[in-house]
């Protein structure tokens, strides 16, 4: 996921504070990131993206380089979102 970890670059994080931010384990998103989890969830896509200050569509959108976006996100905001998305993910859980 090399889009991701130029995003991630942009925003000055490192690996460990970007996967807090995004609500992921720190050794999770290392995987990914490296490329040696290739198969991930939906739910770890929108947390990566919104952790970046993005919808999923746009970390998705392959024709927009990664340099033209404005990923600044207040730590409140991307915390916002994440908690969003895993409250919405454990409510599925219970339904199912």
């Amino acid at each position: 996921m090399e889009r991701v970890r130029r995003l991630r670059e942009n925003l000055g994080l490192t690996q460990e504070t970007f996967a807090e931010r995004a609500g992921l384990k720190y050794k999770h998103y290392q995987s990914v990131e490296a490329g040696r989890k290739t198969n991930i969830k939906l739910e770890t896509l929108i947390k990566m993206a919104h952790a970046c200050g993005l919808e999923p569509w746009e970390l998705l959108n392959f024709d927009r380089d990664v340099e033209s976006f404005q990923p600044i996100v207040s730590e409140s905001k991307a915390s916002r979102r994440t908690r969003k998305t895993a409250k919405t993910s454990r409510s599925r859980r219970r339904a199912g």
